[in-house]
């Protein structure tokens, strides 16, 4: 005979009078624990699921709701009910609940036809927002705490009969949460009622052409269980479910962000973060699943990474930047923070998929200016996806600096007709660029060059002018390599650009940083140092010496260094050159505050000047150079150390 006790009559009238006064704090505490991957009206129908079967049934066991501990009054009633709720918060779907979510799925909801339900702007998804992230105890006691005003003790109380494995800890995370008093002075008005929902019926037509379409799914459903039971799965179908922290946020195409369509020419960040969700296939629900699905669960998906880049899933819903169908083949661009994705599959047909991720640390206006969509076949040409920024689109052979810029035609959702891309063998013959101009809408007359390196983002090209002839002058700053300098200075090495393939760069400049006449007649060279710049920070420099005729010479390189940029701006370079009289010399440079260099060693030589040209009679041997700097102190040559500043 069973001793338990046993839920009265009486005792679930009073827990009903409670819930129905406290309806509204209940399912506000219900919707904020509820897991924050789920959707809106999907947490808005489990909230209110969660409190209307929060009332026992006469007759069932008391169990752990008793909270025998609790005071007697409305009090007693109002925790059973809320230990209910969170009980059923805290694990939403029960035993199978826990399987679904092992699988990476929300718990089913309560079945609503054409019908979507959420809250209405501001107040409670404001603080759904706020709680983002945190562990569903935690969100729990944030709520109990803050907003329905229970003691810490109290909170953990209900947290431990509601089954939390750890309340304490949760009410020590939810009081360490950044709270903005005003929000919770929202959500405590009087006005605000949280199970007010906003509803409206879905897309009728799609649903009246899907309610069609069933009839001829079921026979192709059963055809391809007649297929799969005799022949299995095709071999390149990967059918595992995704898995992993973030699974269930990335899988739903309803949490993508989408930016409106003028938001890049009203904003002060004009990066990535300013792209609207273009392309014909934004509403493509199955495409964009797919495309979360793989970048969640790769499986045997080819995956490519630029250097320092993981391809793991986002934490948060991804920023949509465009769906459609390129080249005969289905794209999406995702943005995550930092990084960019490009899911790719056959638009008809069978074929691979395939999943490239970049960086895009710190982009602006011409580093995020373009994204590669698809490439040819042969990999002679390629589409672009241009920023909304962009007013017109050329194209340019950087190797003939004096040809003039081809137009390339762009649609109105901002993909380029097919342009010609640098040879990744074989002989440089040309080297195709892209040359932009932004709208006036955010900056007059702002034209700029990008060339494809083989990777998601094409890379930014500049040029740094030779410094003015006094040591005083300040510093000259990178400047668009558009004017005819410029040209002239990429033209003399743009095939070396080759080397920088698979780099993971944002932007390279060459920097002339110094000139002279060369011994022997030989003419006028000019003083380089080509800085490619990666997304992270650090960037590889090659010093090059440019003369009258013939390649450019390599004379130091350095990685992983600040040499040649912002924080780089002292450079001494120094080698042995052979004139055309068959005679060597030592030429060193350095750039505009240098005012001496001393060269020892196997050379011994000294010029008050930021250049020098030395004979070299004696043996081969290692020479060290220090150049004296206007301001004090001394820079020594650049090698494969990356130099220094004494």
């Amino acid at each position: 005979m069973s001793t338990s006790q046993r839920f009265g009559s009486a005792a679930v009238e009073h827990a009903e009078a409670v819930l129905v006064e406290q309806y509204p704090r209940l399912v506000r505490l219900a919707y904020l624990t509820l897991p924050d991957s789920m959707s809106r009206h999907t947490r808005v129908l489990l909230a209110h699921k969660a409190v209307q079967r929060a009332l026992p049934r006469p007759g069932t066991p008391a169990g752990p709701d008793r909270a025998d501990d609790a005071p007697d009054g409305p009090d007693r009633h109002l925790a059973l009910v809320r230990t209910r709720v969170l009980r059923a918060t805290l694990t939403p779907a029960g035993p199978a609940g826990t399987a679904r979510a092992r699988l990476g799925r929300p718990p089913v909801p309560p079945f609503v036809w054409g019908l979507r339900l959420w809250p209405p702007a501001g107040g409670i998804d404001e603080a759904a927002r706020t709680l983002s992230g945190a562990p569903a105890p935690v969100r729990a006691a944030f709520v109990l705490h803050h907003l329905d005003d229970l003691a810490e003790d109290e909170t953990a109380r209900l947290l431990r009969l509601a089954g939390s494995a750890d309340p304490a800890g949760a009410v020590r995370d939810a009081l360490a949460l950044p709270v903005a008093e005003d929000l919770l002075r929202a959500l405590r008005r009087p006005e605000f009622d949280a199970s007010v929902v906003s509803a409206r019926p879905t897309d009728l037509l799609r649903r009246r052409r899907r309610v069609r379409a069933a009839w001829a799914g079921l026979a192709t459903l059963a055809l391809t269980v007649t297929v799969f039971a005799v022949h299995g799965p095709p071999a390149d179908l990967d059918v595992r479910p995704a898995s992993g922290p973030a699974a269930a946020a990335v899988l739903d195409p309803a949490r993508l962000q989408r930016v409106p369509a003028e938001a890049w020419a009203d904003t002060a960040r004009v990066d990535f973060t300013a792209w609207p969700a273009r392309g014909a296939r934004t509403g493509d629900r199955a495409l964009l699943t797919r495309a979360l699905g793989t970048w969640a669960t790769p499986g045997a998906t080819p995956v490519t990474t630029a250097p320092g880049t993981t391809a793991e899933p986002p934490a948060r819903p991804s920023h949509l930047l465009y769906a459609g169908a390129v080249e005969g083949r289905a794209v999406v661009l995702l943005r995550d923070g930092d990084r960019v994705v490009r899911y790719s599959e056959p638009a008809t047909g069978s074929g691979g998929r395939t999943l490239d991720v970049t960086r895009t640390d710190e982009a602006g206006v011409t580093t995020a200016a373009a994204l590669t969509l698809s490439r040819a076949p042969d990999g002679a040409s390629a589409r672009y996806l241009l920023a909304p920024w962009i007013a017109t689109a050329a194209t340019r052979d950087l190797l003939r600096a004096g040809d003039p810029a081809r137009p390339l035609a762009v649609t109105g959702d901002g993909v380029t007709a097919p342009a010609a891309v640098p040879s990744a063998g074989g002989a440089c013959a040309t080297w195709p660029v892209l040359e932009l101009t932004s709208s006036a809408r955010i900056v007059e007359k702002h034209s700029f060059v990008l060339t494809d390196l083989g990777a998601l983002s094409p890379v930014h090209l500049t040029h740094t002018p030779l410094p003015d002839s006094f040591a005083a002058a300040p510093a000259r700053q990178p400047r668009e390599a558009t004017g005819p300098e410029a040209r002239a200075a990429w033209a003399a090495q743009a095939c070396r650009l080759g080397e920088l393939r698979a780099g993971g760069y944002r932007a390279v400049n060459v920097w002339d940083f110094a000139a002279a006449q060369l011994p022997d007649g030989a003419g006028r060279a000019v003083w380089s140092c080509t800085r490619a710049s990666g997304w992270a920070g650090p960037g590889d420099v090659t010093v090059r010496l440019r003369l009258p005729s013939g390649a450019p010479q390599d004379v130091a390189r350095a990685r992983a260094t600040a040499a040649c940029g912002r924080f780089g701006q002292h450079l001494l370079a120094g080698f042995r050159w052979r004139s055309p009289a068959d005679r060597w010399y030592l030429l060193a440079a350095g750039s505009r505050q240098v005012t001496g260099i001393t060269a020892t060693g196997a050379v011994r030589a000294g010029a008050a000047e930021r250049t020098l040209a030395a004979p070299w009679t004696g043996p081969d041997g290692k020479v060290f150079l220090t150049g004296s700097l206007a301001g004090g102190g001394t820079v020594t040559a650049l090698d494969g150390a990356g130099g220094g500043r004494d």
